[in-house]
C-alpha cells in the first residue's frame, strides 16, 4: 500500500526536451561586422576632428556670426513659406484630380506633369528672367515686381505644389471607401466629409512623405543662391569669397543643415506617432 502511494506521489518524469539547455544562436559574423563598422567610423571621426585642414577654429568663429545667422533665418523662413503655400496648392490640385469633372482632372494632371518634368533650377531661372517675356504686368514693371526673394518663393512653391499634390492624393486614396460611404449615409456634406472624415485618416499616409518633403525643401532652398538670394549657403559663399576659407565656411553651412534637419526629423517622428494613435502603428 505504501509503495503504491509513494509511486502515485512521485513527480511525473520531465519530457526529454525540457532537460536540454536553451542556448542562443551565436552570431559571430554579425558582431565582427559591427565591430569593424565601429572601428572604421571611429577612425573616420578621428581623422575629421584632428585634420587641421578642416580649420575647426574658423568654423567655430563663423558658426554664429551675424551673416550666417541672417542667412539661416532666411532659409528657415523660405522653407516654411514654400511648404505652406506648396501644400495649399497641392491639396487643391489633389481634390481637382479626384474630381468627377474631366476638365478639372486634366488641368490638375497637366500642372503636376509639367512642374515635375522640368528641373527646379530651370524654373527659377525662367522666373528670374520673366521680364524678358512680360516687361510689364498691369502697368507694373516686372523687374521691380519680382525681386530675387519673390522669384525664389514663386519658383519653389510651384515646384513643391506638384509633388505635394501627389502626396495628398495618395493619402486620400488610402482612406477606406467604406468610411466615405458611412459619412454619406449620415448626411454629411462633401466639405465636412473631407475635413472631418477623409483628411484626418489620410494624414497617417501624408505625414511621412510630407516630412521628407520638408527636409528636402530645407536643403533644396540652397539652390536659390544662383539667383543671389542670401540664404545660408549664399551667406557663407560671400564670406569665403572674401576670406578664401572655403572648406571651413562650407562646414559651417553643413553643420547647420545637419542640425536643423535632425530637429525636423524628431518633430516628424512625434507627428507620425500622433496620427498613428489607435492604429497599432505608434512607435
Amino acid at each position: 500500500m505504501s509503495a503504491t502511494l509513494a509511486k502515485a506521489s512521485a513527480p511525473a518524469p520531465a519530457p526529454p526536451e525540457a532537460a536540454l539547455p536553451i542556448v542562443p544562436a551565436r552570431r559571430t559574423g554579425q558582431w565582427a561586422a559591427a565591430g569593424a563598422v565601429l572601428v572604421l567610423a571611429g577612425l573616420g571621426l578621428y581623422s575629421v576632428v584632428t585634420n587641421q585642414a578642416f580649420q575647426w577654429d574658423v568654423v567655430g568663429a563663423y558658426f554664429t556670426s551675424t551673416a550666417v545667422l541672417r542667412g539661416l533665418g532666411l532659409t528657415l523662413w523660405l522653407t516654411a513659406v514654400v511648404m505652406v503655400l506648396g501644400f495649399a496648392i497641392g491639396t487643391l490640385l489633389a481634390v481637382l484630380r479626384l474630381s468627377a469633372n474631366p476638365v478639372l482632372r486634366a488641368v490638375s494632371w497637366g500642372y503636376v506633369w509639367f512642374f515635375r518634368s522640368t528641373p527646379i533650377l530651370v524654373q527659377l531661372l525662367f522666373w528670374f528672367n520673366i521680364g524678358a517675356l512680360y516687361p510689364t504686368i498691369l502697368g507694373i514693371h516686372t523687374v521691380n515686381l519680382l525681386g530675387p526673394v519673390s522669384v525664389a518663393v514663386i519658383g519653389l512653391t510651384l515646384h513643391e505644389g506638384a509633388y505635394a499634390a501627389e502626396v495628398v492624393r495618395g493619402g486620400i486614396l488610402s482612406v477606406d471607401r467604406g468610411q466615405i460611404e458611412a459619412a454619406q449615409s449620415l448626411g454629411l456634406g462633401r466639405r465636412r466629409r473631407f475635413t472631418r472624415i477623409v483628411l484626418p485618416q489620410a494624414m497617417r499616409s501624408i505625414v511621412p512623405p510630407a516630412g521628407n518633403m520638408l527636409i528636402g525643401t530645407l536643403k533644396g532652398t540652397s539652390i536659390v543662391s544662383v539667383i543671389a538670394v542670401q540664404d545660408l549657403l549664399y551667406s557663407v559663399q560671400l564670406v569665403y569669397h572674401r576670406t578664401y576659407q572655403v572648406i571651413p565656411l562650407l562646414l559651417v553651412a553643413t553643420v547647420w543643415y545637419v542640425l536643423v534637419t535632425s530637429v525636423l526629423g524628431v518633430g516628424q517622428h512625434y507627428v507620425e506617432r500622433h496620427y498613428a494613435r489607435g492604429t497599432g502603428g505608434a512607435r
